[in-house]
């Protein structure tokens, strides 16, 4: 079964720490998604993915994985 990404992030772990203020606001990575929209990877790989059994990674975060 096909994962898909929340908008917001939940909490990685019980810190005060949060991801949003510890990369830097100039980071690359930021660039790439501010100019790409990954939920096109949905329609690509929807025929791949089965109705049952647990629920996968998120597509677009196996894409960024990459």
């Amino acid at each position: 079964m096909m994962g898909r990404q929340s908008r917001v992030q939940s909490k990685l772990f019980y810190t005060a720490s949060n991801l949003e203020q510890r990369v830097r606001k100039n980071h690359i990575l930021r660039k790439v998604k501010g100019h790409i929209d990954f939920d096109f990877i949905y329609n690509e790989v929807k025929d791949t993915y089965r109705i049952n059994g647990n629920e996968s990674v998120a597509p677009p975060i196996i894409l960024k994985m990459m």
